[in-house]
């Protein structure tokens, strides 16, 4: 009998720790897939990641500020101070001309920049200035298409453009344009120009559209005449005639 009950007992235990052993099992079991979990959490929490590179549109990424340039308009207004509330005009020479203290220099500041000239130059005559500036008016985004195309002219730069895309706007190439030649001008910041040159009808040939260039605003496009057309002129026509002999059959 005790036999029995020694044998009972040791089997009980035995099935109770293997119990013990599967339910501590299914618990770090859960605790990982939770840990899986939060790290999945983590590493997909930051919707602007993707492959390890930024997505400026979803991480709140933006393009560089608006710098003024000369023929811009902006507003200032002083909030506790409206009599010197003025709307200036970025003259030629870069400067803005303020009413009642000095001018500021103004081109190629942005609305920030040119908010704290204005506040420390009326920090003279003023005690504790507040302003505000808000940009009115200015130039838009242009590119010049010239040379050998239907519509010379100067177009508004809306969006991404190319080179391709320029002319076409432009009403497309003339029968004496050299489609092999065209040549993309661009402007740089210390004052200089650079120019490259694009074979267009290579571009089109091998359909290679990955090159074509994508406009900046003042860029300008010269689509050069063929050497064919130039020459042209000064060739002599073919003519036809009729030859009549005057010996009779």
């Amino acid at each position: 009998m005790r036999s029995a009950l020694l044998t009972a007992f040791i089997a009980a235990a035995a099935f109770l720790s293997q119990q013990a052993i599967e339910v501590a099992a299914a618990q770090e079991g859960g605790l990982d897939a939770l840990a899986g979990v939060a790290s999945g959490a983590t590493a997909t929490g930051n919707l602007g990641e993707m492959g390890g590179a930024l997505s400026l549109g979803l991480t709140g990424g933006r393009r560089p500020f608006y710098r003024l340039q000369y023929s811009d308009t902006v507003e200032v207004n002083f909030p506790f101070a409206p009599e010197f509330n003025q709307t200036l005009a970025v003259q030629p020479d870069g400067f803005v001309a303020l009413r009642g203290t000095s001018a500021v220099f103004a081109s190629g500041k942005t609305l920030a920049e040119l908010q704290q000239q204005i506040d420390l130059a009326y920090s003279e005559i003023l005690r504790n200035p507040e302003v505000t500036v808000t940009l009115k008016e200015f130039d838009k985004p242009y590119f010049i298409v010239s040379g050998e195309v239907i519509r010379p002219g100067k177009y508004e730069l809306r969006s991404n453009t190319t080179v391709i895309e320029a002319v076409a706007i432009a009403g497309g190439f003339t029968g004496q344009a050299r489609h092999s030649e065209v040549v993309l001008f661009r402007p740089r910041p210390d004052d200089k120009t650079e120019a490259r040159t694009l074979d267009i009808k290579k571009l089109l040939k091998t359909r290679e559209l990955s090159e074509d260039l994508r406009l900046r605003a003042g860029d300008i496009i010269f689509v050069p005449q063929s050497t064919i057309s130039k020459v042209r002129k000064y060739l002599p026509l073919p003519t036809t005639g009729v030859y009549l002999n005057p010996t009779p059959f």
